[in-house]
């Protein structure tokens, strides 16, 4: 793993006043707890590539971008697993998967700028219909890619895409 991914953000975020708090996220376990002072995410969308599938265990993976400087994490540092899948190695290198080591839910997907969140990890997701559209999908990436499962939302009205939003075709509804 590399040796200094600590002193970089989001891990090396200085903690922001508690009111500032807009979302607590955590494992399934809770040794690893974060925050989020953003409101609103840059994005969120469901992705459809087969790594994402196999990486969840699930037909898509909904994920909300926000900067690595909008988070701090409050506990559980010492307790993540990092995943590149792109070398096939547990290192920390850019892109990577973020779980717990304990539990290994999923926390996040980061990136070299963003920190794509999973917001089923959020508490505030979990009791908020203010919250869960603030945080709505804005499309559908690798859509070409989807399983049988990930038909039921094909008439969610989102755009949907080959690959990368706005850097591929965009795919016409079915």
């Amino acid at each position: 793993m590399s040796s200094n991914w600590q002193s970089h953000p989001p891990y090396s975020n200085t903690k922001k006043d508690d009111d500032l708090i807009k979302y607590h996220a955590s494992c399934y376990c809770g040794l690893i707890q974060y925050v989020i002072y953003d409101e609103y995410p840059v994005d969120s969308t469901y992705c459809h590539c087969h790594g994402c599938q196999i990486l969840q265990g699930a037909p898509y993976q909904w994920a909300c971008i926000f900067p690595k400087t909008s988070l701090y994490f409050t506990s559980g540092l010492d307790s993540l697993e990092f995943y590149n899948n792109s070398e096939n190695t547990q290192n920390h290198i850019l892109p990577c998967k973020v779980r717990c080591k304990q539990c290994s839910s999923p926390l996040a997907d980061e990136g070299r700028r963003m920190w794509l969140a999973f917001p089923q990890t959020f508490k505030e997701f979990r009791t908020s219909e203010t919250i869960r559209e603030k945080l709505k999908p804005s499309c559908h990436i690798f859509y070409g890619q989807k399983t049988i499962l990930g038909n039921f939302l094909k008439d969610d009205g989102l755009p949907k895409f080959e690959a990368h939003k706005n850097k591929s075709k965009q795919i016409l509804d079915e």
